[in-house]
């Protein structure tokens, strides 16, 4: 891609089951990219295996948030897995510390990223295994006390979806891997052969714009 991003952010479920074997040749896919890359744990990833292979902030299997400056922006991860389980979960630790970090750079535009995307996609199978309600509502009572932040961004659900959280656009992006297919009645996950794709963002004259490039 030219000209080359300044950041590549990965949006969880870096490995299928979690194992050593997967985080080292996902190094070594990796390793062409010539940018610095910041990663958070998906529903299928090990946050301590994760952390064996790749510089990630905090310690053993303590939930991955940290912050990072890229200059016209400020990245925000937050950390929406349960070890073991599909759903997502945001507990009332997790939305002080973001509270509070979000706090200190409240002039600074802001990217807030996580695995499971704050919304309702309207697919029962997904919805299953989505963020709880009352996790979204208390997420979008501390999204609503800052107005830096101009977009939240997930994987998780292997499709484009648009939304809102608090008045902010929420973008789920598509998968590098399998994309879902749409069907409202699915009470089952169901796949279809659509592109991957990823998301660039592009911070232009202060505006925060997001595209989605679908690769053949």
């Amino acid at each position: 891609m030219r000209p080359r991003p300044d950041a590549v952010l990965f949006s969880g479920d870096l490995a299928d089951s979690g194992a050593d074997a997967e985080y080292e040749q996902l190094r070594e896919l990796l390793r062409p990219l010539q940018a610095p890359m910041y990663l958070l744990p998906g529903n299928h990833d090990d946050r301590r295996a994760l952390r064996r292979h790749f510089p990630v902030p905090g310690t053993d299997a303590d939930p991955v948030q940290y912050s990072a400056d890229l200059g016209p922006l400020r990245l925000v991860v937050l950390d929406t897995t349960r070890p073991g389980e599909d759903p997502g979960v945001l507990d009332a630790e997790q939305l002080g510390w973001l509270d509070a970090e979000l706090a200190t750079a409240p002039e600074q535009p802001t990217l807030l990223a996580m695995h499971h995307p704050p919304l309702v996609t309207g697919v029962p199978a997904w919805d299953a295994i989505g963020l709880p309600s009352g996790d979204r509502r208390a997420l979008g009572e501390v999204v609503e006390r800052h107005p830096q932040v101009r977009r939240l961004v997930a994987g998780h659900v292997h499709r484009t979806i648009s939304g809102e959280l608090a008045g902010r656009p929420v973008l789920s992006v598509p998968s590098t891997y399998v994309q879902a297919r749409l069907n409202f009645g699915s009470q089952e996950i169901e796949l279809a052969a659509d592109p991957a794709g990823f998301a660039v963002h592009a911070v232009l004259d202060g505006d925060l714009i997001s595209h989605v490039q679908p690769v053949d």
